[in-house]
């Protein structure tokens, strides 16, 4: 009977979801210290001396704190795809250093994209209830999330890898590599890499978590995914494709993309205007497309694809490469933002080989404003200070295209070592560092060194 009542509740919108009771099963079950599998619901420490491997779904729950030392490896086998959830009110402290990251990774001697589920935050922050329950087959009575806390911690991801996750449970149920639920703005997310993912590398459903030295390298469907009304800040971060590699996209019509972000879904029956509105602030971004390398997919997209009523600020990076087009966007509430000066792809350097800016057309704004694709790439090159490369190469990126190790720093002679502005919209936060170069990279220091890896 409990858990009928339980699984009962999970089906509701999140925000009228109670949590699960404090103890909804038995404690982790475990063949020894390392074999994880269930639920855990008391602080567990795990340390670097030992790997630890997840079996299926892992639930953190009961306010408990999962703490993972420096240099502590998790891995997982392709059999049980591991799925570790850190669920409301409990917390992740996993601390690694640049010299001793902590590693999720595949446990198996071929490591293959989604090996390994991924790593689950359900926070209590606000989301506009675009999706009403977590993604990728996780337990009815885990399912839900979000709630009023905007300042909600679920604890800390310093100088993390993931690597070949991503869980497809249904066509478009997955379970990405950080997935990030209702999130607040209390946690902290530093240096963390998402490799070879089998679908999204970062996607952040709601809530206001910030972030900052983020890397999406060779995952197959969108690196920075955004929608549910997320409404966070990022700094510095990396997205670099491989040409070859996108996921099974069947007959869905469905494309991969450097971002793609959305406020909600027109087919959940929702208004494009449902509040709070996606919206996140971005800044020192470095894209990097296929550019119609040798083997490249159909399935690749844009390098930015802007959609279904979100706002957006994208300053002082670099989008380079882009397949299908460049700057996207499209919905009539989607571009009015944009025309309107609300939204803006600022200060920043694009390079597409097809469409730099690919704006959907027949759209009425609002007072009937006119826009066509002219008008729009005038506004980005004009008052929103962006420019509209003739190829790559001007961007001056040392070797950006070397996919097994690519070098996203600028050259000597690179536009990017300098011009930052941060003079629009919420760019003046104190969140953002004022560095006076655009992309991730200042041309000398590379933060990606000892943790991050290539070629995989």
């Amino acid at each position: 009977m409990i858990l009928t009542m339980l699984f009962g509740a999970a089906c509701k919108k999140s925000d009228d979801v109670v949590d699960p009771p404090s103890n909804p099963g038995d404690t982790t079950a475990v063949v020894d210290d390392t074999q994880i599998r269930g639920i855990i619901n008391s602080d567990l420490h795990w340390t670097k001396d030992k790997t630890y491997r997840l079996r299926g779904y892992v639930y953190v729950t009961n306010n408990a704190t999962l703490t993972i030392d420096a240099g502590t490896k998790i891995v997982s086998n392709k059999d049980s795809a591991g799925v570790l959830v850190i669920y409301r009110g409990s917390k992740i402290i996993a601390e690694g250093t640049a010299a001793d990251p902590i590693v999720f990774t595949s446990a198996e001697s071929s490591p293959q994209p989604g090996d390994l589920g991924g790593l689950v935050l359900v926070g209590q922050a606000s989301g506009n209830g675009n999706h009403s329950v977590v993604e990728g087959g996780v337990d009815a009575a885990f399912s839900a999330f979000g709630g009023t806390n905007n300042e909600d911690n679920s604890g800390t991801l310093k100088y993390v890898r993931i690597e070949y996750g991503g869980k497809a449970v249904n066509p478009g149920d997955e379970v990405n590599g950080l997935s990030l639920y209702g999130v607040g703005s209390g946690t902290t997310i530093d240096y963390v890499q998402v490799v070879r993912g089998l679908d999204d590398a970062f996607e952040f459903f709601g809530g206001t978590v910030n972030a900052k030295h983020l890397i999406a390298y060779n995952c197959a469907d969108d690196d920075f995914d955004m929608d549910d009304g997320f409404r966070g800040k990022i700094q510095f971060a990396v997205s670099v494709k491989d040409p070859e590699f996108t996921d099974a996209k069947g007959s869905t019509g469905d494309v991969s993309n450097n971002f793609e972000v959305d406020n909600v879904n027109p087919s959940n029956g929702f208004l494009l205007t449902r509040a709070p509105i996606t919206f996140p602030v971005l800044s020192n971004f470095t894209a990097v497309g296929p550019n119609n390398g040798a083997g490249v997919s159909a399935d690749y997209g844009w390098g930015m694809r802007w959609r279904r009523g979100s706002k957006f600020i994208l300053a002082n990076s670099i989008v380079v490469g882009s397949q299908k087009g460049g700057l996207r966007i499209q919905e009539d509430s989607t571009i009015d933002y944009y025309v309107n000066g609300v939204s803006a792809f600022y200060n920043s350097f694009l390079s597409a080989v097809a469409n730099p800016v690919d704006v959907e057309l027949g759209k009425t704004l609002k007072g009937d404003v006119a826009y066509d694709v002219q008008s729009v790439t005038d506004l980005t090159t004009t008052t929103d200070k962006s420019q509209i490369l003739a190829s790559a190469d001007e961007a001056g990126l040392t070797d950006p295209f070397n996919n097994a190790a690519p070098d996203l720093k600028p050259s000597a002679s690179s536009p990017a070592l300098t011009g930052a502005l941060f003079d629009f919209g919420d760019l003046n936060a104190d969140f953002f560092e004022k560095v006076s170069y655009r992309g991730a990279f200042d041309g000398t220091t590379d933060w990606t060194a000892q943790w991050a890896v290539w070629g995989k």
